[in-house]
């Protein structure tokens, strides 16, 4: 491990409400934030968040703001600020050129996590890719020093400058990483093409939902998987056999809320393995404040890669985690999300609507039987659905 990857650095962080956005939403979006932030290997030092109606076109928040901000930069000698949402390149120029400091943007601290991350030669090229087609419309910033080439006396001339030959040697990059993928997509379609008729099952999920650690449990394998965001980014597969029935079980990057379309774009051949699955196994960590909203970005997401038209079977992670607080014998409103115990969601809407569904815990073993048998069942019907006459199921 470098100096380098041990160095901690203190941010700050900025976040604005919006018209009709609901405060506590965007303090759980900066809750969320700050995990990346944590990740990529940054401490948190303060917050600002501010209430507008839309985001200022030139600065992302007002000026008022900007100015509070700068002033605390300085004092506490802070190197690092992170903007929760993609700032333009033009807002990007103006805030580091207000604050003279290190600005970053979900997307770019993302991008950054998955450059950590990337461990083969496969993934660091997807995000390589996706750097440099983020990096493309922003090259401006770079060379403000150097400011347009003028005309004049001795300025004539077939010259070239500097930001132009950046961007076609970044252009020549980009064509470049993409040649390289699609040999590697070739590859990956052969892989896949290579493992015959078995039937194929995806976990899929919010990133930092337990899908390394079910990894782990059903297939015995030894895929890294920790508490931290994007902990997987190589797709892994792992041949199962549940009782008589194999089948191919495969672990899949995680899905964010405004995941980068760059890095959707760059990792297309792993989410080909989502898209060609039998059965998409998806993780819900029930434990999460937010877990709805998680579900429903993993849903929205699975419909932008065209996979919406899999059976997906549901599974509900870390109810060893999930804190019920009973509901006060005077509060006459309504149940809230939190007053519910694990037997009532069970029962609710929830286990009802989104059936298959089956409440575990990975880590304690908890229901993993009854997992087991439930995959065996899928798995089975298909597996008779392909070999009709292959009886040794029976």
């Amino acid at each position: 491990m470098t100096e380098q990857d041990n160095f901690i650095e203190k941010a700050v962080f900025v976040g604005v409400i919006k018209q009709k956005e609901d405060e506590q939403k965007v303090i759980e979006y900066l809750d969320e934030l700050e995990f990346l932030a944590e990740t990529a290997g940054a401490v948190t030092d303060k917050r600002f968040i501010q209430k507008v109606d839309k985001p200022n076109p030139k600065t992302y928040i007002g000026s008022g703001k900007l100015e509070e901000l700068k002033a605390y930069i300085k004092e506490q000698n802070i190197s690092l600020v992170i903007f929760d949402d993609e700032l333009t390149p033009s807002q990007l120029r103006n805030i580091e050129r207000e604050l003279e400091c290190r600005i970053l943007d979900r997307t770019n601290l993302i991008l950054d996590i998955f450059a950590k991350r990337a461990k083969t030669a496969y993934a660091k090229t997807q995000v390589e890719l996706a750097q440099y087609q983020y990096l493309l419309p922003r090259l401006t910033r770079m060379w403000t020093h150097l400011e347009r080439q003028r005309g004049g006396i001795g300025m004539r001339g077939p010259g070239e400058s500097q930001i132009e030959t950046d961007r076609r040697i970044i252009l020549d990059k980009i064509s470049r990483l993409k040649e390289q993928l699609k040999k590697i997509d070739k590859q990956m379609a052969s892989q896949r093409g290579n493992r015959g008729n078995m039937v194929r099952i995806s976990l899929v999920g919010y990133t930092n939902v337990g899908k390394s650690t079910l990894m782990n449990l059903l297939a015995k394998s030894d895929v890294f998987a920790e508490n931290k965001l994007f902990a997987t980014l190589d797709t892994t597969v792992r041949k199962v056999v549940i009782e008589n029935v194999p089948f191919l079980l495969s672990d899949t990057v995680g899905f964010i809320r405004k995941l980068p379309h760059q890095l959707v774009e760059s990792f297309k051949s792993t989410l080909d393995e989502v898209r060609e699955s039998d059965i998409l196994m998806h993780v819900v960590d029930i434990s999460h404040p937010n877990f709805e909203e998680q579900i429903n970005v993993v849903r929205d997401t699975l419909n932008e890669i065209g996979a919406k038209n899999k059976p997906v079977f549901l599974v509900f992670n870390k109810i060893d985690a999930y804190k019920y607080i009973p509901q006060d014998e005077f509060d006459l409103g309504p149940k809230k999300k939190e007053n519910y115990t694990i037997a009532e969601l069970q029962n609710s809407w929830m286990g009802k609507e989104n059936a298959p569904c089956i409440f575990i815990s990975a880590r304690e073993k908890i229901q993993i039987d009854k997992l087991r048998n439930d995959l065996y069942r899928m798995v089975a019907e298909i597996h008779a659905g392909r070999y009709p006459f292959d009886n040794f199921l029976w």
